[in-house]
């Protein structure tokens, strides 16, 4: 049986969320497979900041999703692949909540508006990378029929990143 998934909103991030990132990434577990530890402030400032700019610029970016009440839960969307290996030049749909709202259905119902957008932009396909040790994204890339098409070994810590692809319009 399918559960309904949970209301969710989706919005260009602000320098506000800047703020509420930090905080709700200050976790150990949220960051588990991004280091471990969190960033600075600074970070989250920068990253707000270039995805206001892909908004602009490419009509996409890492949204800032809200819950119905309009508080923040993290982000998803999609960006330009950022490192110099793995899926060079293509785009990464990716999300990140903060623990409190992990297992209710945010992420899938935020990823799966995403990919309506991506449709709607004309965008062809989206690669997501995930540390096959985190088991809740493996899930959720699958649940938006995202299949494993390549594995790549991360330069920095060596561990392997498997490359999930979807194509988004049809052939």
């Amino acid at each position: 049986m399918n559960r309904a998934l949970p209301v969710v909103r989706l919005r260009v991030p602000t320098d506000e969320d800047a703020v509420a990132w930090h905080r709700i990434f200050d976790d150990p577990e949220v960051m588990e497979f991004f280091g471990g530890r969190s960033a600075e402030l600074s970070f989250y400032e920068e990253l707000t900041a270039r995805q206001r700019r892909h908004d602009a610029e490419r009509g996409f970016c890492l949204w800032t999703v809200l819950d119905e009440n309009g508080d923040v839960l993290g982000f998803t969307g999609a960006q330009p692949w950022p490192r110099p290996w793995g899926p060079v030049g293509e785009t990464e749909i990716g999300w990140r909540l903060g623990r409190p709202h992990w297992g209710r259905g945010y992420v899938t119902a935020a990823a799966q508006m995403t990919l309506e957008r991506l449709r709607a932009s004309g965008l062809a396909s989206v690669v997501a990378v995930v540390d096959p040790r985190n088991a809740r994204s493996v899930a959720v890339a699958r649940r938006l029929g995202m299949r494993r098409a390549e594995a790549f070994t991360t330069p920095k810590t060596l561990r392997e990143g498997h490359c999930y692809r979807l194509d988004l319009q049809p052939s």
